[in-house]
């Protein structure tokens, strides 16, 4: 099986179309087309039904799926390692965070980084979704869930805590809610349930069953937006407040603890430009505790 067909029939396995697949290759739809065409030409099997929903794997597919991702996971292994070996503060580090992670902190880090090595690229990909570090969709990644995968590399960066907030002229209009009553008679702004299923079940601890979700959105940089707005009463991270002097915290006392923790493929570890950019969001974290 040859890899560079393999690797266009895993993203288009995963993605479920031609056109995605070439997307997330950046390589055009037809070059996709022809080598999902060789690939199975050489393994003289079909391995998607095309269909008007997309490509569905086959059987035959089902059993490529298995052997594709075994030769990607020792192509991944193999880049890892000789990156390992890698002592020059050069080249393309990827770092993947959340919308605000990025905003609050990894911007200030990879001023840093240019400062001190120029020559090091970031492509920062932020994002709720959890970044696969063994498939190398980053070499970093903040995350506020400690990895289990005893391949990565995790560091705990900080503790920081989520409250209640509200414009002025939100609570000039509907008041503040009251403790215990559910937000009854308040609108309310909430990540997608697609986003992150059960969230806006609470929040910081009081649930939500009486309130109104008045705004769905997909990332925390437009759950402020929103609140700023004046559209509800959202959830934000207490250590944005000295930049959004126009809302007001309700509940002081109610608050939701969270942690961030850098996370790396063990094998990177002692790439330097990796270690460089590591270094530079480790220093800026401890500078906001």
């Amino acid at each position: 099986m040859d890899w560079d067909n393999a690797r266009i029939f895993l993203a288009i396995y995963r993605v479920g179309t031609l056109r995605g697949a070439a997307a997330v290759l950046q390589i055009d739809q037809a070059t996709a087309g022809r080598r999902l065409a060789a690939l199975e030409a050489s393994l003289d099997a079909r391995l998607f039904l095309r269909t008007p929903g997309g490509y569905v794997p086959t059987s035959a597919g089902e059993l490529a799926f298995a052997a594709a991702e075994r030769m990607e996971q020792a192509a991944d292994q193999l880049q890892r390692q000789m990156q390992g070996l890698d002592h020059r503060l050069s080249g393309v580090v990827r770092v993947a965070a959340s919308e605000t992670v990025a905003r609050y902190f990894v911007m200030e880090a990879i001023k840093r980084v240019h400062a001190e090595h120029p020559d090091i690229r970031v492509v920062l990909t932020t994002g709720i979704q959890i970044s696969n570090l063994t498939r190398r969709e980053a070499d970093l990644a903040i995350r506020n869930i400690k990895p289990d995968n005893p391949d990565l590399i995790h560091r705990h960066l900080a503790r920081k805590e989520v409250g209640l907030y509200a414009s002025r002229a939100y609570l000039d209009a509907h008041g503040e809610p009251k403790p215990g009553t559910a937000f009854a008679g308040h609108t309310l702004i909430a990540y997608q349930q697609a986003v992150l299923p059960g969230w806006s079940d609470s929040l910081c601890g009081e649930p939500t069953r009486n309130g109104r979700i008045g705004v769905e959105v997909n990332s925390g940089l437009m759950i402020i937006d929103a609140v700023v707005a004046g559209l509800g009463i959202g959830e934000l991270p207490t250590h944005m407040a000295p930049d959004l002097p126009d809302l007001v915290r309700i509940w002081p006392a109610r608050a939701e603890a969270y942690d961030l923790w850098l996370v790396m493929h063990g094998d990177l570890n002692r790439t330097a430009r990796v270690r460089a950019v590591a270094d530079a969001i480790v220093e800026v974290f401890e500078e906001s505790n």
